[in-house]
């Protein structure tokens, strides 16, 4: 194993620089699992396969396909990924503001507030009028170790 082979691990796996990388256009926004990693199934991860996710962004980038990444490619490659996800958190606020359900926004549904969804709606993800046992221990790890309540940054159940 080479020096850069534990560097490139941590930076892929434990997400050093990824936060930086992302704002930038370049690294996983969503890191692979291990058996995406695993490309030929062999329950190991080579050097290949580690470096293989981090390859495809730099061919994504290069737009001239030459080899090599210029300033520019870098830009609009982080132009492309900040547009991708503006889109993605726009067709969200429309989902959600759109009232009648025909995909756009009338300037009734973009002036009324949403409804807020109710400290018991937010703990009922499935949304099925109950909270699994599951979804209450998701709640518990979230807030594990902090003090709960508005002042501690804990959840502020009935306040909207």
């Amino acid at each position: 194993m080479t020096f850069k082979t534990p560097l490139l691990i941590a930076a892929l796996l434990a997400g050093v620089a990824v936060q930086g990388a992302q704002a930038q256009g370049f690294g996983p926004a969503d890191r692979p699992d291990f058996a995406e990693l695993d490309t030929d199934g062999d329950g190991a991860l080579s050097e290949d396969e580690l470096r293989a996710p981090l390859m495809d962004r730099f061919a994504e980038a290069d737009a001239d396909g030459d080899g090599s990444l210029t300033a520019e490619e870098m830009v609009a490659a982080a132009e492309a990924a900040r547009a991708e996800r503006l889109a993605e958190r726009m067709e969200r606020l429309v989902a959600r503001l759109d009232a009648n359900g025909d995909g756009v926004l009338q300037a009734e549904e973009f002036t009324t507030p949403a409804p807020r969804p109710t400290a018991f709606e937010r703990l009922d993800r499935d949304g099925d009028g109950a909270v699994s046992e599951d979804e209450f221990s998701s709640l518990s790890e979230r807030f594990a170790g902090r003090e709960h309540g508005p002042r501690h940054g804990g959840p502020r159940f009935g306040r909207h």
